[in-house]
């Protein structure tokens, strides 16, 4: 729980400044309203989520089985643009509030004033040195930097609550000044619900906490397939720390309005974005305080580590796979250069500003709760659940309406996001390209009988495939095929050969295990497998043929008509087109070796 709660109870650092700035006296209200959708809307999802999807993955990767083909690969791919924006402004946001923490602080050298962009990159260095070096062994700093947290704000909330308590004409003030600005308690309530979006930061942190997953034990009896134990104990988590964190944001909601001026609220205030900060400062002097500073400018640098965990755990786990980024992504150092790179970028273009980046982080959050909710949706239709369909239906609209309503607003996480995904997207593609000649099967195994076909014509000292494309699966197909590769390849009569078959399935998929089974059809040995990419499987086969055997294959092909162009891109799209000379260049790329490339022949 801490693991998340670094992200999650981190936001206790602005979250009550900005709802303070954005709803005015009505601070309370908005941020009841956002607990409400808290508890009874993305907990809710969020612990389907954990049940479906309790690898770590998340709901991206729900929704990627839900969808499948091209239109579930970009929609993913929009996706990790907004889980990019989500996360790599929760490492610049956070180092920036953790800076004005610091600035803030009584005891601060006269030179931060006015350096604030600097001491926010030297934070995000800081941050990059720790993933640099490893980030395993540093974990276990988060239960310390939020147990120690979340008790000093324990004692800011009881000394504010005292004071309160001790001056009930605030209670009344604020109550007056309220109904002054507004009159009606239902225009009240309605503006409330219209500047709730401005409060979303206060739901970051449940995409992080079903992605902790893979680190709760479970029962013994947990199997792979259906892990209940660490299903089980996700559900705690996530009920545990949304529970805890919407009793800090009513509480905090309530103390900053009735102790803190407004104008402290607005940018170049004592209290922008640091209210419960200005707090421990005023009622409990500048030693707590400084030491409240510290736990603060600490847990916020290290939900920057939780979110830099969050973008290694999403990028090498898609990108790669899907064949749109090159294979170093799969390693951490040169993402967490990257990442650091780009933060740098949107430290400066910000000002390193909490309020500026406000509505990008917002935008992020939202996007991937939707996203969830919309996934939870679909799975619930899938099996016939009717009620949570509906229930699940209605937090999607909900939350739908928070994110446009928030884009609406503030446009810049949209600009932000997009920014991410036309940059996710314009990699992808050339990636894609680039690595258009690679062998994309991870691994390659032949059934019994097929061994047996490869290994009874390699005694015989040659392998000859003919490569088919299947169609009727009739008698008549095959006989034809063979004789005419016969006679157009000039295979000489007595020499045995076997049919090879690729069968079509998502195209999209770059990355693919491959069981090559064989079967007798009509008397013809043929040997089947099942990938969306026709050339690149071909060339993966005859390679374990030849490494299985010791003898190297060659396969027969008839040309493919149609245009050149319209092929190459029918074969990056849709993994067929001009197979025969794509499967040569494949093989050459992976065999560098001639005498032990498998040889091409067409006619």
């Amino acid at each position: 729980m801490c693991l998340t709660g670094v992200d999650y109870f981190s936001t206790l650092g602005y979250q009550p400044a900005i709802a303070a700035l954005a709803a005015g006296l009505l601070s309370p209200f908005a941020t009841i309203v956002l607990v409400l959708l808290t508890l009874l809307g993305a907990l809710p999802v969020y612990r389907r989520v954990a049940r479906e999807s309790f690898n770590g993955s998340g709901s991206i990767h729900m929704l990627e089985h839900l969808l499948p083909w091209w239109a579930g690969k970009l929609f993913v791919l929009a996706l990790l643009g907004f889980a990019a924006t989500d996360f790599m402004i929760t490492i610049t946001l956070s180092a920036a509030d953790a800076t004005a923490h610091a600035i803030e602080n009584p005891f601060a050298p006269e030179w931060f004033h006015g350096n604030e962009i600097g001491i926010t990159l030297a934070l995000i260095s800081l941050l990059a040195i720790v993933f640099l070096k490893g980030f395993k062994e540093a974990i276990g700093i988060a239960v310390v930097l939020v147990g120690v947290y979340l008790a000093l704000n324990l004692v800011v909330v009881f000394v504010s609550l005292a004071q309160i308590a001790s001056q009930p004409v605030m209670i009344t003030d604020w109550w007056s000044a309220l109904n002054a600005q507004h009159g009606d308690p239902l225009i009240m309530v309605g503006i409330a619900l219209i500047v709730f979006p401005k409060l979303a930061l206060g739901l970051s942190g449940f995409e992080t906490g079903v992605a902790v997953m893979p680190q709760i034990t479970g029962d013994p009896t947990d199997t792979p397939e259906r892990p209940a134990g660490r299903i089980r104990g996700a559900g705690r988590l996530l009920t545990t720390a949304a529970v805890i964190m919407s009793g800090f944001l009513i509480l905090t909601s309530f103390m900053t309005t009735f102790l803190i001026p407004q104008a402290e609220f607005q940018p170049g205030g004592q209290a922008n974005g640091r209210a419960l900060a200005y707090l421990a400062h005023e009622f409990l002097g500048p030693v707590f305080g400084t030491v409240y500073d510290i736990s603060t400018i600490c847990i916020l640098w290290f939900a920057g580590a939780s979110a830099m965990a969050g973008l290694l755990n999403l990028v090498p786990r898609y990108l790669p796979r899907y064949g749109m980024a090159p294979q170093w992504a799969r390693a951490v150092r040169p993402l967490v250069l990257v990442f650091t790179a780009i933060a740098f970028i949107i430290t400066v273009v910000f000002q390193a500003s909490v309020d500026a980046q406000g509505g990008a982080y917002a935008t992020g959050v939202l996007v991937l709760i939707t996203s969830a909710s919309a996934a939870v949706t679909l799975s619930a239709r899938r099996q016939g659940q009717r009620k949570r369909t509906i229930g699940f239906g209605i937090i999607a609209l909900v939350f739908a309406y928070t994110t446009v309503l928030n884009v609406i607003e503030r446009p810049d996480g949209l600009r932000i996001a997009g920014l991410f995904i036309a940059g996710i997207l314009l990699i992808s593609l050339i990636s894609r390209v680039r690595r258009s000649f690679q062998l994309r099967a991870t691994s390659v195994a032949l059934d019994e009988t097929a061994l047996a076909f490869v290994k009874a014509d390699a005694a015989d000292g040659a392998v000859r495939v003919i490569a088919n494309e299947p169609d009727d699966g009739s008698e008549h197909e095959y006989r034809h095929k063979d004789l005419d590769e016969r006679r157009y390849s000039h295979i000489p009569r007595d020499s045995q050969t076997i049919f090879l078959e690729v069968h079509g399935t998502d195209s999209s998929e770059f990355e693919e295990d491959l069981l090559v089974r064989g079967v007798v059809k009509h008397g013809y040995r043929v040997l089947e497998v099942y990938s969306g990419n026709i050339p690149n499987t071909l060339a993966s086969v005859l390679l374990e043929i030849r490494d299985v055997t010791g003898v190297v294959p060659t396969i027969y092909f008839e040309w493919t008509e149609g245009s050149p162009i319209s092929n190459m891109a029918r074969f990056l799209f849709f993994g067929n087109g001009e197979v025969a000379p794509v499967t040569r260049e494949v093989l050459r790329v992976a065999e560098r070796d001639v005498k032990r490339r498998p040889a091409v022949h067409v006619s």
